[in-house]
C-alpha cells in the first residue's frame, strides 16, 4: 500500500511525539532486529526506530530502506538517525486499527 503525501504527512504528525521503540546497535540489521520492529508494528502500527551513527546520509537512507522492505512496512520519514515506519493491522488482528488515513 503505498501512502499519498497527505497521509504521510499524517503519520508524520501522529509520529512527532513518540519515542523510539527499537534501536538499532553498532552490529547493525539482524533477525532479532526484524522480530522487534514486527512485534511492535504489530501492537502500535505507527513506531519510531533508531539507527545507529552512521556516516553518510545515503547509508542512513540505505538501513530505512531495507528496514521499511524487511518488515514488510511504509517508509514514513527518515530523520537525521529515526526512522518512522507505518504497518496497518491486519483485518484479522483483535481490535481495530488504531489509526484512521485521511483519504489519498
Amino acid at each position: 500500500m503505498a501512502l499519498s503525501s497527505h497521509q504521510r504527512q499524517h503519520l508524520k504528525a501522529l509520529a512527532h511525539l513518540l519515542r523510539p521503540l527499537v534501536q538499532i546497535g553498532n552490529a547493525g540489521v539482524s533477525e532479532g532486529v526484524f522480530a522487534a520492529i514486527a512485534a511492535a508494528l504489530e501492537q502500535h502500527e505507527l513506531i519510531k526506530v533508531q539507527m545507529p551513527k552512521l556516516d553518510a546520509a545515503s547509508e542512513r537512507e540505505a538501513m530505512a530502506a531495507q528496514l521499511a522492505s524487511g518488515s514488510g512496512a511504509e517508509l514514513v520519514q527518515v530523520l537525521g538517525r529515526m526512522v518512522v515506519l507505518y504497518l496497518r493491522r491486519k483485518k484479522d488482528m483483535p481490535g481495530k486499527s488504531r489509526i484512521e488515513l485521511p483519504k489519498g
